[in-house]
């Protein structure tokens, strides 16, 4: 049987494809042209591929410092954020019933409506004064601030999984603590997936807390390194435009690997 072509979906996906696209085909566009190719049209496909702009934008950026420092701070974020988020959602998970953890999970649920630029000044001055801004501060501060977001998605999806299957380890001999390595903490494999690569895009794409907290120009990230070198950047346009590829090139490849975990973990998560 022949469907028919709903044509105003069909025109909106195409709209928001473009959307998406022209903005990433002008960055490509531009970063593998000349300077006079670019003062001639930024629009224009490039008739030459100029792949030394790559080189000398990483040069210009002290690219793979930079990248060393992203990559750390990422993955301890990560580590950190699984680990501790997952215990603490599941405490609260599972005395959900008493009061006073019902009362913490939604103490850390309304951080979600805390916007950060009105605590920004306080964190950035506790931080100073107690020698924690530097990389390792960066860190804790992830930790922390993506906890609102995390215990939300990892309570819903921990109440979905039955009581039964805790009640039967500990009927084997298991503790408290054995029953969250051995039973649940494997069964949250599908969400730890979707925090993960949140936290990932978060930790490498974020600007601001980077640009508040650290203090040493060596422990720079990747966004505050295009930040300081946008003067030098002020014409040579299609080394900026590169030195941007270079940063969100890693991001864009894990997305496209493992949007189907980030769509279907949130939904799970957000779902008893």
């Amino acid at each position: 049987m022949n469907q028919r072509v709903n044509w105003p979906i069909t025109i909106l996906i195409a709209l928001g494809s473009l959307i998406i696209l022209f903005p990433l085909y002008i960055t490509i566009s531009i970063a593998l042209k000349s300077p006079q190719e670019l003062a001639e049209s930024a629009l224009s496909f490039p008739l030459n591929f100029h792949w030394d702009n790559f080189i000398r934008a990483i040069e210009a950026t002290n690219f793979f410092a930079a990248f060393k420092n992203s990559a750390l701070i990422t993955f301890f974020t990560l580590v950190f954020t699984i680990l501790s988020n997952s215990l603490v959602a599941y405490a609260i998970a599972r005395n959900m019933h008493r009061k006073l953890f019902r009362m913490l999970y939604y103490y850390f649920v309304s951080a979600l409506f805390i916007p950060f630029p009105i605590i920004m000044l306080p964190i950035v001055k506790q931080t100073s004064a107690i020698g924690l801004n530097n990389p390792i501060g960066l860190t804790i501060l992830y930790v922390v601030y993506g906890m609102a977001m995390n215990i939300f998605i990892y309570v819903g999806y921990i109440r979905s999984i039955p009581v039964e299957l805790e009640e039967a380890a500990i009927m084997d001999g298991s503790s408290t603590w054995g029953v969250f390595w051995k039973v649940i903490f494997p069964l949250l494999t599908p969400i730890n997936a979707t925090i993960g690569i949140l936290t990932c895009l978060w930790a490498w794409n974020d600007f601001l807390l980077p640009l508040v907290i650290l203090s040493d120009s060596a422990d720079y990230t990747l966004p505050l390194v295009q930040y300081v070198f946008q003067t030098e950047f002020g014409t040579d346009y299609n080394l900026a435009f590169a030195s941007y590829l270079l940063s969100m090139a890693p991001m864009v490849i894990i997305y496209l690997f493992a949007q189907r975990w980030i769509i279907g973990g949130v939904v799970k998560g957000a779902i008893k």
